[in-house]
């Protein structure tokens, strides 16, 4: 049994495969395992809360992981150690989460491409054909991931409280959010995962598109993100595509494509899901 892993810091989507890519059982969804704000106890925890892989941990032969927080050694090496724990018959390989959507967004093997993830955080990087280069390393939400959910969920939470919002946008946002300062205060400062709260309130803006406020909001998120991390491979963008993976990715494509206009850039591919495409890269030389 094959497990290919795509985790963001909100939610992880794993797929039991065998060696010919076929699907062995329903796709299981855990809690983020972003080890560089999980605790090792906390990282435990979570997979071993889900029963199908608990149940099937010795039948695993292969542990491929994407996730957000995987880019740098430490957290790496801490969560494939509890992969390998929990997994005792498996190869485990670790891997950030740009990897995946590298594999899942090119259209072939070979492809050179600036390829950016846009979720629950954000990343950018450049795939040569063979390898990725990255030029930025994330510092995660507090200080980066502009045009991320939590960066989106950040600046509407402030344009709520610093009155910004038109009156019918801030009304709606009221109404569906619960915006009690101490409330919000609790799950940033006291609760884990912090950047997976701010996230959920991204979903807002999609909800209410017809709003011009909204649509600049968005757009100034991507002009920003462009101009931090796409633009780093000015080089590379006068021949390669940019792809884009992500849920906050594929909800704002026409923002995307007309933030691209302004700035020079060519859009290629958008995948809100990168793992289905993770199967075929897995199993081909299994």
């Amino acid at each position: 049994m094959i497990l290919i892993v795509d985790s963001g810091s909100t939610k992880s989507d794993w797929i039991a495969v065998d060696n010919k890519g076929n699907k062995l059982m329903e796709k299981v969804r855990t809690k983020g395992l972003n080890p560089a704000i999980l605790p090792e106890k906390k990282l435990k925890k979570i997979i071993k809360k889900s029963n199908e892989l608990k149940s099937n941990r010795q039948k695993v032969t292969h542990v491929f992981f994407y996730g957000a927080g995987c880019g740098t050694e430490k957290p790496s090496e801490l969560l494939k150690g509890v992969l390998e724990g929990i997994f005792v018959n498996a190869h485990v390989e670790v891997n950030e989460d740009t990897l995946a959507a590298v594999y899942s967004t090119i259209n072939h093997p070979k492809e050179a491409a600036v390829v950016c993830i846009m979720g629950t955080g954000s990343n950018c990087s450049y795939y040569d054909g063979e390898v990725l280069h990255q030029r930025v390393k994330s510092l995660g939400y507090t200080l980066m991931d502009d045009a991320a959910g939590n960066y989106y969920g950040k600046q509407l939470i402030r344009d709520y409280y610093y009155n910004h919002m038109p009156e019918n946008v801030k009304v709606a946002f009221g109404a569906k959010f619960n915006l009690d300062s101490d409330y919000i205060k609790y799950n940033l400062y006291k609760q884990p995962n912090p950047n997976a709260y701010l996230a959920n309130f991204a979903e807002f803006m999609f909800l209410h598109k017809d709003s011009e406020y909204t649509i600049n909001l968005i757009k100034d998120g991507i002009r920003l993100f462009a101009k931090n991390m796409i633009m780093q491979y000015k080089e590379e963008l006068k021949t390669a595509p940019v792809h884009f993976a992500g849920s906050i990715a594929y909800f704002s494509q026409k923002e995307i494509k007309e933030v691209a206009e302004e700035m020079g850039f060519k859009v290629g591919n958008f995948e809100r899901r990168p793992i289905d495409g993770l199967i075929p890269f897995h199993t081909k030389d299994l």
